[in-house]
């Protein structure tokens, strides 16, 4: 890493750190975005054993299943890449991401715990290595109301600053979203709420924030 970018991301933590309102944005918001992610795989596995609800969802019936985890993978952790550069030069981004993430993973398992639904007919899981430590040893296939690959995107999306940033992460969305219905991964609706209900919880934890 060259040296002068080396010293703008030092200095842009500095700034950040040095302000105690932000201090404890961040300490605060990474520790309970923590003692959530520990949480999770307990949750799912919880879940994973209950007995819900088949919808009939025309759209998927109308699509033969194709494993596209690898793409999914690709375009899902590429965001990720992308929103944990720009936050290297701006803090702010990743305070507003955390705190907003944790208001989304919250509301996300209160709608799961509420909401009993069983997997899609012909749905093939999803494998992804990086986000099945969150998940614990089994294949989880029940965490469907609402859509936590399209949360995660939208979240992106909506911290993202950058114009050109914002028109890859709505790409991001559309691609995956499609992708998550060839893959029988999750209903329709699942997919259709999870913008709206993300963007709810972002305006939340701004809101909180400022």
């Amino acid at each position: 890493m060259p040296q002068n970018i080396s010293i703008s991301i030092k200095e842009s933590w500095k700034q950040a750190i040095s302000e105690t309102t932000n201090r404890s944005k961040l300490i605060i918001g990474s520790l309970l975005l923590f003692v959530i992610l520990v949480m999770m795989p307990h949750f799912f596995n919880k879940i994973e054993k209950r007995d819900g609800t088949v919808l009939h969802d025309w759209v998927l019936a109308q699509i033969p299943p194709h494993n596209v985890s690898v793409s999914i993978f690709i375009v899902i952790w590429g965001m990720g890449l992308l929103i944990l550069y720009r936050a290297l030069y701006k803090p702010q981004i990743y305070i507003v991401y955390v705190w907003a993430l944790i208001v989304v993973s919250l509301v996300r398992m209160a709608t799961i715990s509420f909401v009993a639904l069983n997997p899609p007919i012909g749905l093939i899981p999803l494998a992804d290595p990086l986000t099945g430590i969150f998940y614990g040893e089994h294949m989880i296939t029940k965490d469907l109301f609402f859509s936590g690959h399209i949360a995660t995107l939208t979240l992106i999306f909506l911290c993202l600053d950058n114009k050109r940033d914002k028109i890859i992460g709505a790409f991001a969305i559309l691609i995956v979203a499609c992708l998550l219905l060839v893959q029988h991964i999750h209903y329709t609706i699942d997919i259709l709420a999870s913008p709206f209900i993300t963007y709810i919880c972002y305006r939340l934890a701004k809101y909180s924030l400022f």
